[in-house]
């Protein structure tokens, strides 16, 4: 069963047998929010929502991210599912596949920011999750889940950190609201929590 982390919360990242997580989905997932006014609410409209990694190293320079433009990280680690221009659709909406084991030894914390490219503010967004998932050895078991309920009229969020802790990794539930249309215009948010 997977835990519902809280804002600012850290956990460990570890199997239920101790051992440390190998291979993990980072998932984000939404909705358009329905519209106020009528007789029936309706749909809000497609919302086209980014996940992004940004990989940072001890003095928290940018060593790589990964986006919609930039699918794999240099190392190979790191692979986003690719654009998803809506929030159509139950589950995932965009995933940040991590190899845990081939992340570059010099990135310390990988940051996992959304931002709305259409500028499209959080009020507008409805049951915006995030969620890891171990997909080790073939499995798919959500491990943590972090629901953000208040991102308001910004039109970014610094979602949570992974750090690495000892052998492993943990993460950290974050839900910090910001501005921008792309990773790039995060970095200075991801560098304030590293």
């Amino acid at each position: 069963m997977a835990i519902s982390l809280v804002k600012n919360q850290t956990l460990s990242l570890q199997k239920s047998d101790g051992g440390a997580l190998t291979e993990v989905s980072l998932g984000l997932g939404w909705d358009a929010a329905a519209k106020k006014g009528g007789f029936f609410s309706r749909g809000g409209g497609s919302i086209d929502l980014d996940a992004s990694a940004i990989l940072l190293d001890a003095s928290k320079n940018v060593i790589d991210s990964v986006w919609f433009g930039n699918l794999k990280s240099a190392d190979g680690s790191i692979q986003h599912s690719g654009d998803n221009l809506t929030g159509d659709g139950d589950g995932d909406d965009e995933k940040i596949q991590v190899d845990l084991t081939r992340v570059h030894p010099q990135v310390q914390t990988i940051v996992l920011v959304v931002t709305s490219y259409q500028g499209q503010t959080f009020d507008k967004v409805a049951n915006v999750f995030a969620r890891v998932v171990d997909i080790s050895g073939g499995r798919t078991t959500e491990v943590v889940r972090y629901d953000l309920s208040d991102t308001g009229t910004k039109t970014g969020s610094v979602i949570a950190k992974l750090a690495r802790s000892g052998s492993g990794w943990s993460i950290t539930a974050l839900g910090n609201p910001a501005n921008g249309k792309t990773a790039k215009d995060l970095v200075s948010d991801a560098q304030a929590v590293a």
